[in-house]
C-alpha cells in the first residue's frame, strides 16, 4: 500500500487528511516532531510527502531544499500563502505541486494521485478479466470487439479501470481531463462520460458505470463468463 508523510501543525487539518486518505487505501503517517522532520521522513520512507509551509523551528521551504538534496520521492506543498511568487518558489525548489488553503479533501486526492501517475512508470496495458485497454494505441477490447477511443475517453476509461469498485470524484475525472491549461467545466465531464458509455454499449457492456449523486461515479466492470 502506498505511504504518505503528512508534515503539518494544523490538528484538525492532520486529522481530516488521514481519515480521508484512509478511506482510500493509503497508508498515512503524521509528523508531529518538528525538531525531526527529516529523520522522521527518511525512516518511514513514504511514496509522497505533504508538506506545509508555515511550521514551527523551519518553514516548508527549508525542508524541501533539504528533502530535494536526500530524496527523489514526490512532494507536495500545502500553505495558506497563495501569492504566485510563493508558488513559483516551492515548485523551482523541487516540490511536483503546490496546494493553496483552503482545499477539499477530493482535490488533495486528485493532485496525489496525478502526482503518483506522473512518476510511476506506465504501463502499456490495463486489464480487468476480458476488458483490454491498450495505452499506446488508445484502443478498448472486449471478448474480440476493439474499438478507438478519443484522448478524453481514453483519460477517463484509463482512471476507471485503475480503480474499479471505487467512487471516482467529479473533481478528480475534471482534473483528469484539464489539459494545457484549458478550463473543463462540468458539462464537458457529463459529455465525455455519456460518449465513454456508448463506446462501452458498442461493445456489449452496459450498466458498468453508477452515478453517486452530487458525488461522482463507480465503475463495476464485466466479467465475461
Amino acid at each position: 500500500m502506498i505511504k504518505i508523510a503528512v508534515v503539518e501543525d494544523d490538528e484538525l487539518l492532520k486529522k481530516y487528511i488521514k481519515e480521508y486518505l484512509q478511506a482510500n487505501h493509503y497508508t498515512v503517517f503524521l509528523i508531529d516532531e518538528f525538531g525531526d522532520v527529516l529523520t522522521q521522513i527518511e525512516e518511514i520512507q513514504p511514496d509522497l510527502i505533504l508538506l506545509d509551509i508555515n511550521l514551527p523551528q523551519y518553514d516548508g521551504f527549508f525542508y524541501t531544499k533539504i528533502l530535494r538534496k536526500r530524496l527523489t520521492t514526490p512532494l507536495i506543498i500545502l500553505s495558506a500563502r497563495s501569492d504566485e511568487s510563493e508558488q513559483i518558489r516551492g515548485i523551482t525548489q523541487g516540490a511536483d505541486d503546490y496546494i493553496t488553503k483552503p482545499f477539499s479533501m477530493g482535490i488533495l486526492l486528485a493532485k496525489i494521485e496525478a502526482v503518483l501517475r506522473r512518476v510511476t512508470p506506465q504501463t502499456t496495458q490495463l486489464a480487468i478479466d476480458a476488458l483490454v485497454l491498450n495505452c499506446d494505441k488508445m484502443v478498448l477490447s472486449y471478448l474480440g470487439e476493439v474499438l478507438e477511443l478519443s484522448k478524453n475517453e481514453f483519460k477517463l476509461m484509463k482512471l476507471f479501470m485503475q480503480s474499479p469498485h471505487t467512487v471516482i470524484t467529479r473533481e478528480e475525472l475534471l482534473t483528469e481531463l484539464w489539459d494545457d491549461g484549458h478550463f473543463v467545466d462540468d458539462n464537458t465531464l457529463s459529455v465525455n462520460m455519456t460518449r465513454l458509455k456508448l463506446k462501452l454499449k458498442s461493445l456489449q457492456i452496459v450498466d458498468a458505470f453508477v452515478t453517486k449523486r452530487g458525488v461522482g461515479y463507480v465503475f463495476t466492470p464485466p466479467m465475461a463468463k
